[in-house]
């Protein structure tokens, strides 16, 4: 039987989630299910399939999801993600990633177009009832953002909603003109649970504490969160002297001094736009204990790199890691149950909290 959580929604009176929630294997794997089938996972962006009759094949979190999905950009230019598995024998389809005008299993020849669609069959010609729909490769619902892609299982939201809330400030962005920088991404090992790293992401609280450096760029006065139904944005403002957006005069923000928008989405992605580009943090379950925190770089103007907000990454993130790393060895302790929200430092988590009590229903 699956434990539910309750979580005030009265920041006021709220209490965290339980210790129990982080030590549970059974929670951990009810996530899965209940979680991540039912939300959405950035897949990378467009240049996976960068020409029409390409295909890209993928394990979606893999050691924890693991699901195989390919990503085909068909001839009329259309992206589209289905199952990588063969509706015959469950064999694996594309292996490898590239050009194809179909989708052709190796194993018993089952073809199929690049819409998913069951085309052909070798020694099936006697074969009743056949083919049917369920014949087809099942397919997710993709939705973009500039040239990100993303994908959603069995989504209980309509990813549109989170869209036109990010739209709203970074909308003004040339997305399309963002370079990612393989030599600027990385990939850290954290020993700790994934919400852990979540919670710690969705507030400011910590950065005088934690973060000195960052810290000296950022207003933290003015540090505000704003909430959404799936996701949140923390804002950035810089202190003087500081490197800035430069936003046009219909912007929300305009004569504001904004050094970082955070973008979180429910329930593992984060969107740090800096002045010189973004930083995508995809945090990925392993275990009850460990966590993957995928960094990917894209750069918009190289001569801010280094400067203002989104200077010394890998140094917050190693500040970071040392302190989520310290909670989770905390909350395994008998005598830990709850904590308290504070009312004007904790509304991200707070907001995490209870859509994760509320997913698990």
């Amino acid at each position: 039987m699956s434990k539910k959580f309750e979580i005030n929604p009265d920041i006021r009176e709220a209490e965290t989630l339980p210790a129990e929630f982080y030590r549970s294997e059974e929670v951990f794997q009810d996530i899965k299910e209940k979680v991540f089938l039912r939300t959405w996972q950035w897949i990378g962006d467009e240049n996976l399939v960068p020409f029409t009759e390409t295909v890209h094949p993928f394990i979606l979190l893999d050691d924890y999801v693991t699901e195989p999905l390919v990503l085909s950009r068909d001839k009329d230019d259309t992206i589209r993600c289905f199952s990588n598995v063969c509706t015959h024998r469950g064999n694996i389809v594309v292996n490898n990633p590239g050009p194809a005008k179909n989708l052709v299993c190796m194993y018993h020849g089952r073809r199929y177009g690049l819409n998913g669609a069951f085309k052909s069959m070798p020694e099936f010609e006697e074969a009743k009832n056949f083919p049917r729909p369920c014949d087809d490769l099942r397919e997710f619902v993709v939705r973009v953002l500039g040239p990100l892609v993303f994908v959603g299982l069995n989504p209980a939201f309509d990813f549109d909603e989170v869209l036109s809330v990010m739209t709203e400030r970074i909308g003004f962005l040339p997305m399309h003109q963002f370079k990612y920088s393989d030599s600027l991404s990385k990939d850290y090992l954290v020993n700790c649970h994934w919400a852990l790293y979540c919670d710690n992401y969705l507030e400011g609280f910590h950065i005088p504490f934690v973060h000195q450096d960052l810290n000296s760029v950022l207003d933290y006065g003015n540090y505000s969160t704003e909430l959404y139904e799936h996701a949140s944005l923390q804002i950035g403002y810089a202190n003087d002297g500081e490197e800035v957006f430069d936003l046009p005069e219909y912007h929300i923000d305009h004569g504001k001094n904004i050094g970082a928008y955070y973008y979180w989405v429910f329930p593992n992605m984060m969107f740090n736009f800096y002045p010189w580009g973004l930083s995508i943090n995809v945090v990925k379950p392993i275990s009850l204990n460990k966590t993957k925190v995928s960094f990917l770089t894209y750069i918009h103007d190289e001569t801010k790199l280094g400067k203002g907000a989104g200077a010394l990454l890998d140094k917050v993130e190693r500040e970071d890691e040392f302190v989520v790393e310290g909670v989770h060895k905390g909350v395994q302790s008998r005598f830990y149950n709850t904590g308290r929200f504070s009312p004007t430092r904790e509304k991200g988590v707070h907001h995490f909290h209870g859509l994760l009590a509320k997913y698990l229903k």
